[in-house]
């Protein structure tokens, strides 16, 4: 998660130190950029950034020892179509590839490969969402998101009968998300710049438990839900 804000700190602060970007946005009476671009009926743009996933689970039995999550970095990178409704109210749908990874530490393990099994996860993402604008001032513009999404995980183990006993971690491939975020729209002179970060929470349980009931990994485990949070940097 540190990587992910230093990263956009870095972004951040090349972009506000540039002569270009401090005339077009700060400036008393600056130079309105793409001033009609907002009133086209569809438009469209592609989007590249990072994400973090976790697990919410919930367990069987509270007394027991908790699953550690290690979450990894993982990037996304996919495709925008902005159909606009009203004045501030945009339609959004945003399909992405969106790869990432966790790793499971089960400390009540003592051999060091049973304790430890890295999750992967290639989702094909796809939201829909609802963008709520604020009155555009000057060369920015502030908004909202938020909506529904259902993804596909190519890296789920679904179909393998293997499982736990044998290195592998199974997830169900498909789930659901709600979402909800934050942006800002940065007019230039020949395109529109949209940093945004949103929340994303799975509202289904994606772990497919063990073929033995007692399994030391997914036995005391009700159910595990995916959680994360993307930082995305769209260009229209």
């Amino acid at each position: 998660m540190k990587k992910i804000f230093l990263i956009v700190l870095i972004i951040i602060s090349t972009i506000s130190n540039a002569q270009i970007f401090k005339k077009s946005m700060f400036a008393k009476k600056p130079i309105i950029n793409l001033e009609n671009f907002d009133k086209q009926r569809l438009h469209f743009g592609f989007f590249l950034g990072f994400n973090n996933y976790d697990f919410k689970i919930d367990k069987k039995i509270d007394d027991k020892e908790d699953i550690i999550v290690d979450s990894q970095m993982g990037f996304n990178v996919g495709l925008i179509s902005n159909l606009r409704l009203h004045e501030y109210i945009d339609l959004r749908f945003e399909p992405g590839l969106y790869y990432g990874q966790r790793n499971l530490h089960f400390p009540h393990l003592t051999d060091e490969v049973d304790a430890l099994r890295e999750v992967k996860s290639t989702y094909i993402h796809f939201p829909l969402l609802l963008k709520f604008s604020s009155k555009r001032i000057g060369n920015i513009k502030p908004y909202l998101l938020g909506g529904v999404a259902t993804a596909m995980n190519l890296s789920s183990n679904a179909k393998s009968l293997d499982d736990n006993s044998s290195d592998r971690f199974r997830m169900k491939k498909n789930t659901n998300f709600y979402e909800i975020g934050a942006g800002i729209d940065l007019y230039f002179e020949y395109f529109k710049f949209s940093p945004s970060i949103r929340g994303v929470f799975g509202m289904k349980n994606e772990l497919i438990p063990d073929n033995d009931p007692n399994s030391p990994w997914t036995g005391n485990v009700a159910s595990m839900q995916t959680r994360g949070v993307f930082i995305n940097f769209a260009f229209h």
